[in-house]
């Protein structure tokens, strides 16, 4: 493979992940991949629920177990607490007494545990190969580059980035350095107005907006007024983005090219399927759905949302749910004693494959790993980095 040259005229050259994609890098550190320092108990093992209930006991109170709600319902079944990312993030750092934060979900969100709990806490994820598809579509080098790019293009004093809290803690990171925000699908409207409301000229600031293109346009257009035209969508792949000086300078809104793997295939065809083989069903979606299928759903929101609608919700009322099958389908249960009639929005079953990295053996290991002594697949943030992605972190939750 040649040697990439220095960088003259932002020419992109293929990224670590691509390289690894094609197979013509190899990279020993990466944790994708990684083979568990150990036996995995067998998925057939019919003590496996016992086994995780005996090791759980055995810890006691120096464990604290955190379920995603895109979770299987067999590992949710050992979760002290459910929620989204950050919830389960903050209930992690106030439980101070847990040695063991074992974080049932994906990379980054162990991350953010790691962020905000204290250095006596540790840290675990199940499957180390449990990434963020969307989190990995921004590496700290491309939106180092991008950067660069906005510079070159003189607008980089106008920018203030957004970062979702579905990133790494490196993007959280440049988030914090360079006076920017976090935001959550639910608090995304108050980020990204106090994120224009820091230029001199709120008329002329700019928000780079990582990774999620899809909640980023939803936001900006659906709550804030603008139009599709004050969005640009920038390329990491491309060089400059694919995007012109001019076109960065016309912006109000520049998007990162990322998206969910899950909620980005979703279509306007999906909703108009359902309006037709359901009679009466309510389309209630997520802001990471592409942006048409966002303005053809009846409801917009969170997961968070999602779940307090369909408790609100009338009996006998009909749902079609835009968002993850495992948390879709845990709903349709808990609500079929209501008659409320809660179906997937689309035809093909789509599970978040990371996601369901996490199964009951990984989970079996994890905790007999440590009831054993032994810390396994710890998740540990570098100083640095930690800091200024707490310093991201606090600015959001300052957010009125």
């Amino acid at each position: 493979m040649t040697t990439a040259q220095p960088r003259t005229d932002l020419d992109v050259q293929p990224t670590p992940l691509a390289l690894l994609l094609l197979g013509r890098e190899a990279d020993p550190a990466s944790e994708r991949g990684v083979d568990c320092p150990g036996d995995l108990p067998s998925p057939s093992d019919p003590d496996l629920v016992a086994r995780a209930r005996a090791a759980k006991e055995k810890l006691g109170d120096k464990v604290f177990v955190l379920g995603h709600h895109y979770q299987r319902d067999e590992v949710i079944q050992f979760a002290d607490v459910t929620g989204d990312s950050f919830k389960l993030a903050r209930d992690a750092a106030a439980r101070p007494e847990a040695e063991y934060i074992v974080f049932c979900g994906v990379h980054f969100m162990a991350e953010s545990a790691d962020i905000l709990t204290s250095d006596e806490q540790k840290v675990v994820l199940p499957d180390l190969a449990a990434g963020c598809s969307m989190a990995d579509m921004a590496t700290a080098e491309q939106v180092a580059e991008c950067w660069d790019v906005l510079s070159e293009a003189g607008v980089a004093d106008q920018v203030v980035p957004v970062a979702y809290m579905n990133s790494s803690a490196d993007i959280k990171a440049f988030t914090g350095k360079h006076g920017g925000t976090i935001c959550t699908s639910s608090n995304a409207r108050r980020a990204l107005e106090w994120a224009f409301e820091q230029g001199q000229d709120p008329a002329t600031t700019k928000i780079l907006f990582l990774p999620d293109q899809h909640l980023g346009r939803n936001t900006a257009v659906r709550d804030l007024g603008m139009s599709l035209e004050d969005c640009v969508v920038y390329n990491p792949h491309k060089p400059n983005g694919g995007l012109t000086a001019e076109q960065l300078r016309d912006a109000r809104m520049i998007l990162w090219r990322g998206h969910c793997s899950v909620h980005g295939r979703f279509s306007l065809e999906s909703v108009e399927d359902v309006r037709a083989r359901v009679p009466g069903v309510n389309v209630l979606v997520h802001p990471e759905c592409k942006h048409e299928v966002v303005a053809a759903a009846d409801l917009v929101g969170s997961t968070e949302y999602i779940i307090k609608t369909l408790e609100a919700a009338p009996r006998g009322s009909k749902w079609a749910i835009g968002t993850e099958l495992n948390l879709v389908r845990r709903l349709a249960n808990r609500f079929a004693e209501e008659d409320k009639e809660i179906v997937f929005l689309d035809r093909t079953v789509c599970f978040c494959s990371t996601m369901n990295r996490i199964d009951l053996p990984h989970l079996v290991w994890t905790l007999e790993s440590l009831a054993e002594g032994t810390l396994v697949n710890r998740i540990e943030v570098d100083k640095e980095t930690e800091d200024f992605a707490k310093l991201a972190l606090e600015r959001m939750l300052a957010l009125p």
